[in-house]
């Protein structure tokens, strides 16, 4: 599904140049969650941002579902993020002038989708997070914990290829980000979800099959959760965290 290939991404001037990522490579196939971890600097964020399309890369190769985003022009570029990507935010982003039902329809109907369709899909959708109840309601309506499924079904309505998470239990609550999780945990599950999750928590990460670290720019290890239990996985998590050097609490 996902492709990243010896990608390289510099800021700065000619005087001043920052590498904040060296020959990046690895593969994320389709149904797979996966979770990339380091200390701050590290080049985490850059790299979602690159996946995303937010930024460039400046040297290498990012192919989604065999297609090279760098080779599209903006205007499909914009559409081909709605469709194929999904977003899990910390804060939900979701508008407080639109339904639930509007809020999680509102890529398919961007791309001018007919409106019978939009609403038999965030009704199937819905109904698989456990919402169909509250899609008349608006945000302000709402606990935290139905706005986070609420995003959660934003992100898979469209069927997307892709969803990305960028630390999305960072702003959270303990049983607040565990709930999250569980909730990504079905979408990646039950609902076929491929999931790339950027996170510096070692509980978050646990819920992946598999965590890929980076150092400096660099892949430093991965780790593969095979058929372990998510607490063993955890321990071990926090074992390569403790090899990366430095203070663990940093990353953690």
């Amino acid at each position: 599904m996902l492709q990243v290939t010896n990608i390289e991404k510099y800021y700065g001037s000619r005087n001043q140049v920052t590498k904040a990522l060296d020959r990046v490579s690895f593969r994320v196939e389709d149904g797979e969650f996966l979770a990339i971890m380091g200390a701050s600097g590290s080049g985490k964020t850059t790299l979602l941002n690159c996946i995303s399309t937010i930024d460039t890369v400046s040297a290498g190769e990012i192919l989604l579902d065999g297609v090279s985003m760098a080779d599209l022009p903006e205007k499909e570029l914009a559409r081909f993020r709605r469709e194929r990507l999904g977003f899990v935010f910390q804060d939900y982003n979701l508008l407080d002038t639109l339904t639930v039902e509007e809020n999680i329809g509102l890529a398919l109907s961007l791309n001018h989708t007919d409106p019978g369709a939009v609403r038999a899909k965030v009704e199937e959708t819905a109904g698989k997070l456990g919402i169909a109840d509250i899609l008349g309601k608006f945000p302000y309506q709402i606990s935290g914990g139905q706005k986070q499924r609420t995003a959660c079904a934003r992100a898979m309505v469209a069927g997307q290829s892709l969803i990305l998470a960028d630390e999305p239990t960072g702003a959270l609550d303990s049983r607040a980000s565990k709930n999250l999780l569980e909730i990504m945990s079905i979408m990646n599950r039950d609902m076929g979800a491929t999931i790339l999750m950027v996170t510096h928590d070692a509980y978050s990460a646990s819920y992946a099959g598999r965590v890929l670290f980076l150092k400096d720019g660099r892949v430093f290890n991965e780790l593969f959760r095979g058929e372990r239990e998510r607490s063993v996985f955890y321990h071990e998590i926090l074992d390569v965290l403790a090899a990366l050097g430095g203070d663990v609490s940093d990353v953690i």
